[in-house]
């Protein structure tokens, strides 16, 4: 696992070793991150991974087994629900009132949160001014769309201004439009200071995020920049190099390209391919026009299929 970057920004979180168990399953295994104020955290990994569990872990819904985690300073095994009132949190299905209206909600949640009448109006003003939710105030919750959903449960989630947020998969089913204004928005929310924790299974989206964390099978693998985990060592091996490889036709490319020993593994990316290969291949030696074929460098999906393939292979 890669080295994490201790900074001397203030951390929102600090967790050591931190392991959860149901009965004798582990579903986190001493898992130890921080995030700085104001970063983007992406977490990945398959279902069934431990990224929800960790979640809901550091927000003080789970005992820790073994290990302990700090969230904005205070520690969750033991201010568990004071913890809670600082942080937001969006779960990976809609958990809103879908028969209230928009604004309905958000009074509702304005009175969970003890938000006085004003300070609710003035909160709720600059949010709904933020997210672009006016036309749909009067709107039921239920007859939004997946965008226009989201956009509401992250207003919510920030009407008691928390300095830190948990998305699960917050742009899961919604279409590209919408899952870049709410990425626009939770930008905005980081130039603000406020911490993001974000799960997701989309590999553009992780690009996005200052650092990476993949969990897989309980365990945090690797953890860094972007570019830092796409120079992990095992990631391209000693002797090889990765080349993007443009054909009209990606399918049949595939296949050719699969027969010759000199390639390593490769996979379809839109209309070219992406191809690990030994050293001495290029277009010549792959039969290949030399226009259609560009060096490259690894992508973080490359990256988190080696390292889950290198972990299966040590299970066995």
């Amino acid at each position: 696992m890669l080295e994490q970057n201790r900074n001397n920004h203030k951390l929102t979180i600090d967790a050591r070793g931190v392991t959860i168990k149901f009965g004798t399953f582990t579903a986190v295994n001493q898992v130890s991150l921080t995030v700085s104020q104001g970063e983007v955290f992406g977490l990945l990994g398959p279902n069934g991974s431990g990224k929800t569990t960790l979640i809901r872990g550091l927000c003080g819904l789970l005992p820790l087994a073994e290990g302990a985690a700090t969230v904005l300073g205070q520690d969750v095994a033991t201010s568990a629900e004071s913890v809670r009132t600082h942080i937001g949190y969006m779960s990976q299905k809609f958990s809103l009132y879908e028969d209230l209206t928009a604004q309905e909600n958000m009074d509702f949640y304005s009175g969970i949160y003890g938000l006085t009448p004003r300070e609710a109006k003035e909160r709720q003003d600059d949010l709904v001014d933020m997210s672009g939710l006016g036309p749909y105030l009067e709107r039921r919750a239920g007859r939004l769309s997946g965008g226009w959903k989201q956009r509401l449960a992250l207003v919510c989630a920030l009407l008691h201004q928390p300095k830190l947020i948990f998305l699960d998969e917050p742009t899961a089913g919604i279409d590209p439009v919408a899952r870049r204004d709410l990425w626009n928005l939770l930008f905005r929310l980081s130039a603000e200071g406020i911490s993001l924790v974000v799960t997701t299974h989309y590999m553009d989206e992780a690009e996005r995020c200052a650092r990476v964390g993949y969990i897989y099978m309980a365990n945090l693998l690797a953890i860094g920049t972007p570019h830092d985990l796409k120079q992990m060592p095992g990631v391209t091996p000693p002797g090889t190099r990765w080349l993007e490889i443009f054909s009209h036709d990606s399918a049949a490319l595939l296949e050719e390209l699969r027969q010759r020993p000199g390639v390593r593994q490769a996979t379809i990316f839109g209309q070219s391919v992406h191809a690990l290969v030994d050293e001495d291949q290029n277009a010549a030696t792959l039969g290949l026009d030399e226009k259609h074929v560009l060096e490259t460098e690894p992508s973080l999906e490359d990256v988190f299929v080696t390292i889950s393939r290198a972990q299966g292979m040590a299970a066995k």
